[in-house]
């Protein structure tokens, strides 16, 4: 018979050195995901993630090329270059959103796999940032996302009332004096830091799913963008540390585990907002008659 999580997490996990810096990986990474994943899934900006999560690929090549040890500045400037790619092409082009950001994260990961073909190096070299490597974080990779996690919630509480407006509707915002511009950089530079942070918890090709997956089953248990918030938030740390168990358990691939966790999470939630709606439903035309 499998034991029980909770006995895993409090009896085995967290004895293991390896296993307790990827918990607290998890438990930092995760709900932060969920947290930014809000303003990024209502401003419909998932595909502008996913470029930027792509175009990691182009920068971690380039850091492997100039022999750095560990490639994640590389991996962030590269993806705020894209992102800054993004808006200029958006402001001086007569092209869609969405073509900018297929044609750039098409390019970005060609470029990146041409520079690694070039420098012949291995897939099985390339597994940690593809599908992410949680259990390889050191140390000083849990100091960076708690410095993380602390600044970029201090920041989005400390402006939400303007964060809410402006992912409502930008236009007012702007009138009721938000510095609309001011704030939209900001946000890509956080999202770029939070997915080269995430990436080494899911890799480049899921990284995606736990800024969009807890938002949008969050989604369907709130009625306000705070309540919203804090269901992302909740499902976003159930979804890291429950596939982090489920994933030392069976021994499986820990980014898959966490995101199929994630999906499960958004099953339980989308029923029971359905219940939730059909009893409301229910109760109002039992009123009414």
């Amino acid at each position: 018979m499998s034991r029980p999580i909770t006995i895993i997490i409090t009896m085995t996990m967290l004895t293991e050195p390896w296993m307790q810096r990827a918990f607290l990986a998890a438990l930092l990474l995760a709900p932060l995901c969920g947290l930014i994943g809000v303003f990024v899934t209502a401003r419909r900006m998932a595909f502008f993630s996913d470029t930027i999560s792509h175009a990691g690929l182009a920068g971690m090549a380039l850091g492997i090329w100039l022999g750095w040890a560990d490639p994640t500045l590389p991996l962030i400037a590269v993806s705020l270059l894209v992102a800054a790619a993004i808006f200029w092409l958006k402001e001086n082009t007569t092209l869609v959103t969405d073509s900018i950001m297929a044609l750039l994260l098409s390019g970005s990961v060609a470029a990146g796999v041409l520079i690694l073909k070039m420098l012949h190096t291995r897939l099985a070299d390339l597994n940690g940032f593809l599908f992410g490597d949680i259990l390889a974080v050191g140390w000083h990779d849990v100091w960076k996302a708690a410095a993380l996690c602390g600044l970029v919630t201090a920041g989005v509480f400390s402006r939400l009332s303007e964060l809410s407006l402006l992912t409502a509707h930008e236009e007012l915002a702007r009138v009721c004096g938000v510095r609309a511009r001011r704030l939209n950089y900001i946000s890509v530079i956080v999202l770029a830091l939070t997915v080269a942070m995430t990436i080494r918890l899911l890799g480049i090709i899921l990284v995606t799913a736990l800024l969009v997956i807890p938002p949008a089953a969050a989604a369907n248990l709130s009625r306000n963008l705070r309540q919203q918030i804090l269901f992302s938030v909740v499902i976003g740390l159930l979804g890291g540390i429950g596939g982090l168990a489920l994933a030392f358990e069976w021994n499986v691939p820990c980014g898959a585990s966490i995101v199929l966790t994630c999906i499960g999470l958004f099953i339980v939630a989308l029923a029971v907002g359905r219940w939730r709606h059909a009893r409301t439903f229910h109760a109002t035309a039992g009123s009414i008659s």
